[in-house]
């Protein structure tokens, strides 16, 4: 599944979840380094309107299917992917890590989350080791000075997997720095999911999300914020439907 903004084509190459974890399994072990986004319509919207974002995503090498309407334009497309919600594979590439022997690094949230998080999943998980823990200030350049810093820091501390926690588009701006100043590093960006596993966001009930409501159970829990972005994706999904099927054939 492909889409494309002007000249910058960005492919969906992970069909499923046991495909992202086999391809992470073989970079960590072999330190090649990585830089993994989950597309939605959210992030849709933003490769049409910021250029800047564009740039990032395309030094991405994987990318898979965060969202039903991603996997459902796949399948409209011929070329059908597995949905693979971030927040689902966030303790799977975690195991695959620990399972490695490499290092953790979570960057973004709040300090309290992180170190919430780091000590829950370092209980839950054999083996896993959760090396260094940044949470920037407002402001964060995820392209600036104290992000090579951290990215520095990262490389000099043999780091496997970064789980990048600070939403869209910076996560992935970091990320794409990261490709540059760690390339034997492995970036997720995983946006509220280190929330959820600490307990500082509840995510929506198990029946909700087998519904494919998740989307509105996220609304009604913050519509001021969450409405308009829903309202710009819904916007967008009839012309993505209709390239879509012109990837046909």
């Amino acid at each position: 599944m492909q889409f494309r903004f002007g000249d910058t084509p960005l492919t969906v190459n992970l069909p499923d979840r046991a495909a992202l974890l086999a391809v992470v399994a073989e970079r960590l072990r072999t330190r090649q380094g990585f830089a993994l986004a989950t597309i939605n319509l959210d992030h849709l919207v933003k490769l049409r309107r910021l250029p800047r974002y564009r740039a990032a995503y395309a030094a991405h090498d994987l990318i898979c299917a965060d969202g039903n309407p991603i996997v459902w334009l796949s399948r409209l497309a011929g070329k059908p992917v597995a949905l693979v919600p971030g927040s689902d594979a966030l303790r799977p590439l975690l195991e695959v890590a620990a399972r490695e022997g490499r290092g953790v690094a979570f960057v973004g949230s709040t300090e309290d989350t992180l170190q919430a998080a780091a000590d829950q999943l370092m209980r839950q998980i054999p083996g896993l080791v959760v090396v260094l823990r940044h949470a920037p200030a407002m402001g964060f350049d995820p392209t600036g000075d104290e992000a090579a810093g951290v990215l520095a820091e990262l490389a000099a501390r043999d780091v496997g997997l970064c789980l990048i926690a600070l939403g869209s588009p910076k996560q992935e701006e970091f990320a794409a720095l990261g490709r540059r100043l760690a390339p034997a590093v492995g970036f997720a960006s995983i946006g509220a999911g280190l929330d959820f596993l600490s307990g500082r966001q509840t995510r929506a009930p198990a029946w909700v999300r087998a519904m494919a409501m998740e989307w509105l159970w996220r609304a009604l829990s913050s519509p001021r914020r969450l409405i308009p972005r829903y309202a710009a994706c819904a916007a967008i999904l009839p012309g993505e439907a209709v390239k879509a099927l012109r990837q046909r054939g």
